[in-house]
């Protein structure tokens, strides 16, 4: 699954990337952090893992749980202030941007969003409550999401508003996985 991830970011998989990336570019770095924490067998591993995992986070300013659901395919864009939810569901092939919150919700949206596959949520772009976005889905900066989005949509402005558009993420997802 990291090397998924990894070709994400490089349209490769190999380990000099793997190193190059995770040294270099702090978002690859959370990402592989959160896999190994999750994946971690031994309370000696979990505990080593979740460690760097702290430190990554405070270090970058992204909060997503270990526990959080996400499928392989994961990109952080750009780091800094990230806060996912982790009872929010994550599909394939994601993109994340700084700034973007996925939080749970009470009252009638009682819950935390859903995401599909083939999504891109842009900078400062915040998605609340029990919401389902669909597959092949843009959300705009400073979008203000708390209503389903069906697939292939493109959402904008705060209120957010649907504009219909077929794949709307697909000039923002590089390096898409088979």
């Amino acid at each position: 699954m990291i090397y998924d991830d990894l070709y994400r970011y490089t349209g490769k998989r190999s380990l000099v990337l793997l190193f190059r990336y995770f040294f270099f570019t702090p978002g690859f770095r959370y990402v592989f952090l959160l896999r190994k924490m999750a994946h971690s067998k031994t309370l000696v591993s979990k505990l080593f893992w979740k460690f760097l995992l702290r430190r990554c986070m405070l270090s970058t300013g992204i909060q997503i749980p270990a526990i959080t659901k996400i499928d392989k395919g994961f990109r952080i864009v750009h780091f800094g202030h990230i806060v996912v939810n982790p009872s929010s569901i994550i599909g394939k092939i994601f993109n994340i941007s700084h700034g973007v919150t996925l939080g749970h919700s009470e009252g009638k949206q009682k819950g935390s969003p859903i995401i599909g596959n083939n999504v891109s949520i842009q900078t400062n772009a915040v998605v609340v409550g029990n919401v389902t976005i669909g597959n092949d889905v843009l959300i705009a900066p400073n979008s203000f999401v708390n209503f389903d989005v069906p697939n292939g949509a493109l959402v904008i402005d705060n209120p957010a508003k649907i504009i219909e558009k077929e794949k709307a993420s697909s000039k923002y997802i590089v390096y898409k996985l088979e």
